[in-house]
């Protein structure tokens, strides 16, 4: 599954899911272009680590996914996006009653709407190119939802239902858009729960991640950022080219319950 010659943009992926998926494509050949909100040297030599690697383009570009202005600038400065994949994406928890307002506005900007504005700039490149790519990073909870995660279920349901709009805009056009629902991820962030939660439970770490973290998982096993990655350039080849305005669950069985 060759993507050689497209340029993607990955926002939200200098860690974590992003980083799987955007490794993933450069593996496959493409260039990529890695995006978080902070402009760290880091990040510009985790980019320049990644193209040695793979043999192929990466750039860091900055831009703060909360601010509209900030997502479609990203899109322009790529000045290229074959291969668009929304990932940015913030939680908080809390019940409705108590939420605060401020944590919704920036979830719900974060990991819905800044979808929505890389995607306005993004299309017009694809039509014009002929060929084109969205995958959106939504979740098990953007089919399902949970207490105390409002704003997140909001804003992943949102996240599916613009996939499909999406899909329906461009159907014809050699463009897709689906949407990816990981359940439980073993990202850096959730490895580094694991020792807090054996302490809260007094259990040990497979214990606590089988019966306590991956209780609503059936396979009892976490989802990897490399299987995202790879269902990723999955959609991206011309396998999937008739595969558009759907959702991929990658969750261990958890949305068939």
């Amino acid at each position: 599954m060759t993507l050689q010659g497209k340029t993607a943009v990955v926002t939200g992926s200098n860690s974590g899911i992003g980083l799987g998926i955007a490794r993933a494509l450069a593996g496959a050949g493409a260039h990529v272009v890695l995006n978080s909100f902070t402009d760290r040297d880091e990040d510009h030599a985790l980019a320049a680590d990644m193209a040695k690697e793979f043999g192929t383009e990466v750039r860091y570009i900055a831009a703060d996914m909360s601010k509209g202005d900030d997502c479609r600038a990203l899109i322009a400065k790529a000045g290229a996006c074959d291969i668009l994949v929304n990932n940015a994406g913030i939680q908080h928890v809390a019940p409705i009653d108590e939420f605060p307002v401020d944590k919704w506005n920036a979830i719900i900007a974060i990991n819905l709407t800044s979808a929505f504005h890389t995607t306005a700039v993004a299309l017009p490149m694809m039509r014009k190119a002929g060929w084109g790519r969205v995958v959106n990073i939504a979740s098990a909870h953007g089919l399902t939802a949970s207490p105390f995660k409002s704003a997140y279920i909001a804003a992943k349901h949102g996240v599916v239902g613009l996939s499909k709009t999406t899909a329906l805009e461009t159907a014809g056009q050699g463009i897709t858009c689906n949407a990816i629902c990981p359940g439980y991820v073993l990202t850096p962030l959730v490895e580094a729960q694991i020792p807090d939660q054996m302490k809260t439970h007094n259990m040990g770490r497979e214990e606590v991640i089988k019966k306590v973290m991956l209780e609503r998982q059936p396979s009892r096993e976490f989802a990897t950022v490399e299987q995202l990655g790879g269902t990723t350039v999955f959609l991206c080849s011309d396998a999937a080219a008739q595969i558009t305005g759907t959702t991929i669950s990658v969750d261990g069985g958890w949305t068939a319950m």
